[in-house]
């Protein structure tokens, strides 16, 4: 019973951020989560609403957070490249698309490919984190500084558009569909994961590897393969998510494309309740996470925010949410309330007596 409270209890902050949200919006604009549903450019009926927008606009976030927090669980660190490598990733798939008429063949091609590229930059990230044991955001510092630039070699530094059915389907909506596609692509990598984590160790390789590498190697885990699978799959991660924007915008540029995303991804698996030093780690937690930062960037912008101000005061809240769950913060209070029920126990054993 413990165990189980314990791990409700990693959920407490993400759930507490978004209720906070939801009721300040509720109170500032009741009418603020309804959902309609209009017609788009094609005639086809759409969802529309700020609920629909922050699900969908988290999409790319949401992504990048399932697979921070795997590196975040084996490794204790983070990869702060994963805005750069996305960038490359949309580069490979936006030149693919232009190779010649885009089909869904092509696009699937691109996608692939882009895929492997994105695995192999993270398995070179991986490489020296698990091998060389050089400290995560060290290691991934390199393809942050020159990620973007490799990005804009690969289209001859160029912005090149991409427009296409196919392509505006994939970014908006699959026709007949009312629900925003990058929404159903988050639900699929989702699904993904939850097979993975069902049908393999996975995820108890990874939680073992964080919390002792010694003990992990010692019950015949390799900790250098899981570490360097953890950032591998990352960057599967940030080629969906370099997809999914590129298909949004129909164009790549390498300059602005999830520019400083890797922040919200880290704060995200950090909202979601999970160690930054690594070892046990829930997935749910950090995609409540993403969808809390969205959430606080839609209710900003409501509120006629600027731009410019918008990161100030997410990072005033992010604080706050980061402290109350931070292991001080949580010992007291499970302190305080082991002391409150020891009372209770005592004032009913003495009215018993």
């Amino acid at each position: 019973m413990a165990k189980k409270l314990s791990n409700y209890s990693q959920l407490l902050i993400p759930v507490i951020a978004i209720l906070l949200l939801v009721v300040f919006n509720l109170f500032r604009d009741p009418e603020f989560f309804s959902v309609g549903i209009a017609s788009n450019n094609n005639g086809f009926p759409v969802l529309q609403g700020n609920l629909i927008s922050i699900l969908n606009g988290a999409s790319e976030l949401v992504v990048l957070a399932m697979g921070m927090t795997l590196v975040t669980a084996a490794s204790g660190g983070q990869d702060i490249s994963v805005g750069a490598l996305a960038a490359i990733a949309g580069s490979v798939f936006v030149k693919v698309l232009k190779g010649g008429s885009i089909g869904g063949g092509r696009v699937i091609a691109g996608f692939l490919l882009c895929c492997i590229v994105a695995m192999i930059f993270g398995s070179l990230n991986g490489t020296l984190v698990a091998f060389f044991k050089i400290q995560p955001m060290i290691a991934t510092l390199i393809l942050f500084t020159c990620g973007r630039s490799i990005a804009y070699w690969i289209n001859g530094g160029a912005t090149p558009t991409v427009e296409s059915p196919i392509i505006t389907a994939i970014g908006s909506f699959i026709p007949g569909i009312p629900v925003p596609t990058p929404i159903l692509i988050v639900i699929v990598t989702g699904i993904l994961f939850a097979l993975v984590f069902r049908f393999t160790n996975l995820g108890l390789y990874v939680q073992t590897v964080g919390i002792n590498q010694g003990a992990a190697r010692l019950n015949g885990i390799n900790h250098i393969w899981i570490k360097l699978l953890a950032f591998i799959i990352l960057g599967a991660c940030c080629a969906v998510a370099g997809m999914i924007n590129v298909c949004r915008l129909s164009l790549i540029n390498h300059e602005t494309i999830l520019i400083n995303i890797e922040m919200d991804a880290i704060l995200a698996v950090a909202i979601g309740g999970n160690s930054l030093g690594g070892g046990k780690f829930r997935m749910i937690g950090s995609v409540l996470g993403a969808y809390a930062i969205q959430m606080l960037t839609i209710t900003l912008y409501a509120m006629k925010v600027s731009s410019t101000d918008v990161k100030a005061y997410k990072a005033v809240v992010i604080i706050i949410l980061v402290v109350m769950g931070s292991p001080v913060v949580k010992d007291a209070v499970s302190e305080f309330w082991k002391k409150r029920s020891g009372r209770g126990r005592a004032a009913a054993a003495g009215k018993g007596a």
